[in-house]
């Protein structure tokens, strides 16, 4: 009785999805081009898009050109020091094409483009998703939450989290004080920037402790917000932390 009213239910979303795909033909979320299904790619985007896989850090996941056989691979900035989280890992190279998308999704109310980036996330990522206990966003700070209306990382952590069967806190960081935008900085002034800018709120804490995390945000560039955050976890109690996120910047010819 029950796998039959699942199919007639499964049935009904079917037939709805067919008449809301006719009155609204899906689009691809960066050109506008009418696609095959709601959530795809167009094929001139596609063509455009550099996903990262390995050979890449061990620790921070920057792509590597060549691999080195037998050896576990960490770039010169990791060995230099030591990020605090365990790994962090990218679905894609921050370049024209993942810009214009991330951008749309994060400031030009897109969101319908999550569900877009779910999947290669959750392919770069499937290891620290699979031994997650909590899934957190990175923050936005009060005044622009109220600008944005919403955190593209909150949309994201909730999403994967549902799908990988963890719980996800998006309250469980707050940004103690507005920070400079970080796009116009250099690597230290990043780090300068975001330099005790979280706190763990109160009421979680005692849910992070002794917890595996996985930290989600949109894009990942020198690591400064994500080391930040994931220090702030760390010395809340949490057991170890990871970061995910969309995308990451790499050196022009790296």
């Amino acid at each position: 009785m029950e796998k039959a009213q699942m199919r007639r239910g499964n049935a009904k979303k079917a037939v709805w999805r067919q008449a809301v795909d006719a009155l609204l033909p899906p689009r691809c979320v960066v050109s506008g081009e009418i696609v095959g299904q709601q959530g795809a790619v167009a094929p001139s985007v596609w063509g455009k898009i550099r996903f990262i896989a390995d050979p890449q850090c061990a620790v921070c996941g920057y792509p590597f050109e060549f691999s080195s056989e037998g050896n576990i691979q960490t770039c010169a900035a990791c060995i230099r020091e030591r990020p605090p989280f365990i790994s962090a890992r990218a679905a894609l190279v921050y370049d024209d094409a993942s810009r214009d998308m991330i951008l749309k999704f994060k400031h030009g109310d897109q969101l319908h483009a999550a569900p877009v980036f779910i999947p290669w996330m959750e392919r770069s990522g499937r290891e620290m998703l699979a031994e997650a206990d909590l899934i957190i966003p990175v923050p936005l700070h009060r005044w622009r939450f109220l600008k944005r209306r919403y955190n593209q990382a909150a949309v994201l952590a909730f999403l994967l989290a549902r799908r990988a069967g963890a719980a996800c806190i998006p309250d469980a960081l707050v940004r103690r004080r507005a920070t400079a935008t970080q796009g116009h900085l250099d690597f230290r002034a990043r780090h300068r920037n975001v330099r005790r800018a979280f706190a763990v709120h109160p009421r979680h804490a005692e849910k992070i402790a002794g917890k595996r995390v996985v930290l989600v945000d949109d894009v990942y560039t020198t690591g400064a917000t994500i080391g930040e955050c994931a220090n702030t976890l760390l010395k809340a109690g949490a057991a170890e932390v990871s970061a995910l996120t969309i995308a990451r910047a790499v050196k022009a010819g790296g």
